[in-house]
């Protein structure tokens, strides 16, 4: 390719909406253009690393043994319906009605169809099966932000694995763990297996592929020394116990004008914030919860979620508090509540003592003690995990880690077969229920966190794997015909080398050149100028590093090669 050919946009400046590297940088440099919220356009350098990431997934899925297929992008209403997610995925799913009147959705995943498909498995000796797509699916995200890193429309590699039973889904899931590794290393992302929630797709376990950034919307905890790592939705810590001092009888007092944990901490020594409790109303599934936690710890709802099986969770509203405990938040507590569920964090196990709101405006309890004087229906972890707390395997701080999601694997289970009755008949002729596994990857989102992870104050730093192109050959000699016969020769050589590689010919002036090179993040720049050649030499120059050594022109494709190889080497 020549640069007088391409279509390379550049930008002085990224639109102010811009506001993390990776959006501003392929704005900039002439990747990406929005067409509308969520909606982005990959012009020719975009879309080659966009390829180049896909073909890295599908060469390491292929090598774990799965087929590449491809399915409808938009699904009729009732295949949603039959596995129970018409409803329960909410207003993120994209949904139509055709000219007959039909409901149909735009994909956001595919587990439903693919259990349909596997119902042409009629044998325990065709499974198991790994199949796989990479597909354009749809999220109606309701703030679409960071350029490609939230979106509404984007490409996935979403594979599926289907087994008998369930140490061939242990197998399955293994696989593509392995799979994954490989994946984000050849990528150049420094991705941290964290152990993660379920959500809606459900199932017995799922495992999260993180990138450290601060443009992620995630957060993990790990720690350094034995390698714990969880998705704060899920992670666990040692709570360090407090001593509680000897209470007496459960007593109301006055607190006008307090609502806030921190208010009355200030206001009654009695009461820090550790020997509160802290009572947050939701409405689960259309249900009236209380849920119950220490005063200076936080509620996870991913947590709440997952640990009571709801498919939907809200704070409830003021109004509705005062109608189901007649007053009004900051006054709330469950001291006699009995007609309510009443959820209790484990941290609150034995406490007593403590202080809570009476369910009278402007009063509150001292001296609660928890199995005397509240009913609770259920002790959950609902807590979320801070940072430095003591990990449960080895007693060491924990680290809190801001992360890119970059890829999903889940043990699925059964679930989705068995809305389908997909079945094969195994050894012994008796109908089995197939068991599935989801492991997905953002293709888009991909690029953004190498992006993220890979840049400077110049512009982006691409990895030999996934660069628009791996070299630039740029001649800076205007018109001298013996640097553009030599940058000529190299980029022809190059080519037959199988070196991808761009001769920028534009007639401008060295500065813009390497300028624009390096916001677009090429890995290696060999300049041709007459100094040089002077020397029968020319210029290689690393990106990343900066760092710059003269070659012999007659060993130049040779060794730029040498250098591209030993990059690849490298990730």
């Amino acid at each position: 390719m020549r640069w007088s050919n391409l279509f390379v946009p550049t930008l002085r400046e990224a639109p102010a909406e811009a506001e993390v590297a990776s959006h501003r940088l392929l704005l900039r440099a002439g990747f990406i253009r929005q067409l509308h919220s969520g909606h982005y356009s990959l012009l020719p350098l975009g879309l080659r690393v966009h390829d180049k990431v896909a073909d890295i997934v599908r060469e390491e899925m292929d090598a774990i043994g799965g087929q590449e297929l491809l399915l409808p992008a938009m699904h009729p209403a009732w295949v949603w319906e039959q596995s129970g997610r018409w409803t329960s995925m909410g207003e993120e799913m994209f949904r139509l009605t055709d000219r007959k009147g039909a409901e149909v959705a735009l994909g956001m995943t595919h587990e439903e169809v693919i259990a349909l498909c596997a119902r042409e498995i009629h044998s325990y000796r065709e499974v198991p099966q790994i199949w796989y797509q990479i597909q354009w699916k749809f999220r109606d995200e309701p703030r679409p932000k960071s350029g490609l890193l939230r979106v509404r429309e984007f490409a996935m590699k979403d594979s599926y694995s289907l087994d008998i039973d369930d140490a061939g889904l242990d197998r399955a899931f293994d696989l593509h763990h392995g799979a994954y590794t490989r994946i984000f290393e050849r990528m150049g992302l420094p991705a941290i297996a964290v152990e993660a929630s379920s959500g809606a797709m459900g199932g017995s376990a799922s495992v999260e592929f993180m990138v450290p950034s601060d443009a992620g919307e995630d957060d993990i905890v790990r720690c350094g020394n034995c390698g714990y790592a969880a998705n704060v939705e899920r992670a666990v810590a040692t709570v360090a116990p407090v001593d509680d001092p000897p209470g007496g009888a459960l007593e109301r007092f006055a607190t006008p004008g307090i609502r806030t944990i921190a208010a009355l901490a200030a206001a009654v020594a009695e009461a820090p914030p550790e020997r509160q409790i802290k009572t947050m109303v939701f409405v689960l599934d259309g249900q009236v919860t209380l849920v119950l936690l220490r005063g200076d710890h936080a509620l996870s709802v991913q947590k709440l979620l997952d640990n009571t099986g709801a498919a939907t969770a809200r704070p409830a509203a003021a109004e509705e508090c005062a109608a189901a405990l007649g007053a009004s938040p900051g006054s709330l507590g469950a001291v006699g509540v009995s007609d309510l569920p009443v959820l209790a964090d484990g941290a609150l196990a034995g406490r007593s003592n403590l202080t809570t709101g009476a369910n009278v405006d402007d009063f509150h309890f001292r001296g609660v003690d928890i199995e005397r004087d509240i009913h609770v229906s259920a002790w959950l972890d609902l807590r979320q995990v801070g940072h430095g707390e003591p990990c449960t395997g080895c007693g060491r701080p924990l680290e809190l880690l801001r992360c890119i999601e970059t890829g999903h694997i889940f043990k699925l289970g059964r679930r989705y077969a068995e809305a389908f009755e997909t079945t094969v008949m195994d050894a012994d002729g008796v109908a089995r229920t197939l068991t599935m596994g989801s492991y997905g990857i953002g293709i888009g989102r991909a690029v953004a966190a190498v992006a993220e992870t890979h840049h400077d104050e110049r512009g982006l730093c691409w990895p030999a794997s996934v660069a628009p192109y791996e070299v630039a050959v740029v001649p800076i000699a205007g018109r001298d015909e013996t640097v553009t016969e030599v940058a000529e020769r190299l980029y022809d050589e190059l080519r037959g080398l199988g070196v991808e590689v761009i001769l920028d010919d534009r007639d401008a002036r060295p500065g813009v050149k390497f300028s624009d090179i390096e916001l677009v993040g090429i890995p290696f720049r060999v300049t041709v100028g007459p100094r040089g050649l002077a020397n029968g030499e020319v210029e290689l120059t690393e990106r990343a590093s900066g760092e710059t050594t003269n070659v012999a022109v007659a060993e130049a494709a040779a060794e730029v090669r040498a250098a591209r190889d030993a990059a690849l080497a490298a990730l």
